[in-house]
């Protein structure tokens, strides 16, 4: 098809706002859907996507719409909506020239829709703004279009009105593409340049990589090869997305499909790299993505020891679908060997082990999430997000937690109990910006240790659910965090230590120690469960010892016989406790790392 034809376009919105059933409706328009594969959310094929009714995955799809007696290929990538997935999104951009900016009418513009909008504008895109949900009872139209055109600077007559789960103003919306969405760039008959928006793994034919053509063509039996690394592959297969792959032999500029070259290993084919000839390498390469660096962090250990190796082997298959996790190999003393996982962010976390629970058929166990810290001491610097090795308290150290901008829309009637809560978390005020008489964005600068754990599900039960967000990394600054380690019988017991704020480390501790305190069996003799920080301890309560009743064979007689039994049973305790074991089991660790403040 010609270059002039084709239009390569995105849909961004915030989670559930209705982007999965308005892809569903533009596949019946086209005709590609076969009726007896129909289905709602038909783009998310995965158990887990349809479980949670959100989008994990970019997905790609080629639509062939008619207008006015000329046929039009559409290639949508349907997008994540979630903030822990927006790599996903800048990713998909990339690939396109245009984006559907989809709010619905029962919410209106949320902490998304605008992240999304940003991004669509940084990357210069064509931005349609479509308002979904018209049907509802509750659905304000008025109110979303004068959000659109206050907040955006969008006219009136750019605005499109729909309901995809009726249909309604699904045709408007495809006509809108081919109308407002300009044509790619690109040299059709240039030397093949082709950019790796994302890739899977087949168990029988390998690496499947999914590219954006910009340059030349791709065929099936060329050699081709990986600008950064310089292999060479053959192409065995190039097809298209309808959505289920399908083999049509070759690509050309401004398309958007898949090839197999036999790739098995999948470092070979990274995200964001640029595919040529083999024989005709370009001057430059296309420019990729940046490279993202995870925020969030958590120890992931096999329940079975022998899992381990089965365990690595999902992280590296897992990476290639989802460029960014990362992971390195770590050892806990209650834990053995495991790997130590860095994430965008707690859904992202939590998402990446049901997909390596599901998928490889593992048990696993994830400790606490927690994030990177920096340390600068005699002038050198380095980075800690493991407790294990933060160091001991130094006058002449300084230590950096990373600090994010977070963006909250509520409405007012739950805007004062936020504001505690961000208070309560270290946040500072940036700026309150009123988007109509009944919704507020608030806008705040918090650590982000502050908000991994529970932030989230605390602003959604505050709000009813009502209230969304957003946050941008900024930068490191300056903090008072210290390392508590946890003493059990005296004897520090390094899985349990982990780090907070100074002022918050005496509740947190607190916490800690009576948790354990539950959980620890009793011994013959009693043990004392501290929480320290250098030498001092901050927190203390004791497993009381198991008593067994050494007088109970003592009939009558003068009082003194008890008291040298009891007298020899507290030395017997004493010498006990001084050379006795502490067995801690593993359900006194794994409880400990899932405690949250």
């Amino acid at each position: 098809m010609e270059q002039k034809n084709i239009r390569n376009f995105s849909i961004v919105a915030h989670i559930d706002h209705g982007k999965s059933t308005l892809a569903d409706r533009f596949l019946e328009q086209a005709g590609t859907l076969d009726p007896r594969k129909k289905r709602d959310q038909l783009m998310d094929n995965m158990e887990l996507e349809r479980e949670r009714g959100i989008t994990i995955k970019a997905k790609a799809v080629r639509l062939v719409y008619a207008q006015a007696g000329r046929e039009y290929q559409l290639n949508l990538i349907d997008t994540p909506g979630h903030v822990d997935f927006s790599y996903e999104v800048s990713r998909s951009l990339k690939a396109c020239e245009g984006v559907l900016l989809l709010v619905d009418a029962t919410q209106g513009i949320e902490a998304q829709t605008l992240a999304h909008a940003y991004l669509s504008l940084e990357e210069d895109l064509d931005i349609i703004p479509v308002i979904n949900k018209i049907d509802m009872r509750n659905a304000d139209v008025g109110k979303v279009r004068s959000q659109l055109v206050k907040i955006f600077g969008f006219k009136e007559q750019e605005l499109i009105e729909t309901s995809a789960k009726q249909g309604d103003g699904v045709e408007a919306t495809m006509r809108a593409v081919v109308e407002r969405v300009r044509m790619p760039g690109g040299d059709a008959a240039g030397p093949l340049r082709a950019l790796v928006f994302d890739s899977s793994f087949d168990f029988f034919r390998g690496v499947v990589i999914f590219i954006r053509m910009v340059d030349g063509e791709i065929r099936e039996g060329q050699e081709i090869s990986f600008y950064s690394s310089g292999i060479s592959f053959k192409v065995d297969e190039v097809g298209i997305f309808t959505p289920e792959r399908k083999r049509i032999g070759r690509l050309a500029a401004g398309e958007v499909g898949y090839f197999i070259a036999g790739i098995k290993d999948p470092r070979q084919a990274q995200v964001g790299d640029t595919v040529c000839e083999a024989k005709q390498r370009p001057a430059e390469p296309l420019p990729g993505y940046r490279e993202i660096k995870p925020v969030v962090f958590c120890g992931l250990y096999p329940q079975a020891a022998e899992d381990y190796g089965k365990l690595k082997d999902a992280l590296d298959r897992l990476r290639l679908s989802d460029a960014a996790l990362s992971y390195q190999a770590e050892s806990s003393q209650a834990l053995s060997f495991g790997f130590r996982c860095g994430f965008l962010g707690k859904l992202h976390m939590e998402i990446t082990i049901e997909r390596l629970e599901r998928e490889h058929d593992l048990d696993l166990i994830a400790t606490t999430p927690s994030v990177i810290y920096k340390i600068t001491k005699g002038g050198k610097e380095w980075q800690v997000q493991n407790p294990a090795d933060f160091p001991e308290i130094s006058a002449d150290q300084e230590i950096h937690e990373l600090y994010i901008e977070i963006s909250v829309i509520t409405p007012v009637e739950y805007m004062s109990p936020i504001i505690d809560v961000l208070k309560d978390r270290r946040g500072t005020h940036r700026r309150t910006e009123f988007l109509d008489p009944e919704r507020v964005l608030l806008v705040y600068e918090v650590p982000l240790a502050e908000v991994v754990i529970d932030f989230y599900d605390r602003l959604k039960s505050m709000s009813r659910g009502y209230a969304s967000m957003d946050y941008t990394p900024l930068d490191y600054r300056l903090t008072q965090v210290v390392k508590v380690d946890i003493l059990i019988n005296k004897e520090r017991v390094e899985a349990f230590s982990f780090i907070c704020h100074r002022d918050k480390a005496r509740r947190r501790s607190k916490a800690m120690v009576e948790k354990l305190s539950e959980i620890i069996p009793r011994h013959m003799f009693a043990v004392p469960i501290q929480a320290a920080i250098g030498g001092e301890i901050i927190a203390r309560t004791n497993v009381k010892a198991m008593r067994k009743d050494v007088t109970s064979k003592c009939y009558g007689g003068d009082i003194t016989r008890k008291r040298k039994l009891l007298e020899r049973q507290k030395k017997g305790k004493k010498k006990m406790q001084s050379i006795g074991q502490v067995e801690v089991p593993k359900e006194a660790f794994l409880a400990a790392l899932k405690l949250e403040e």
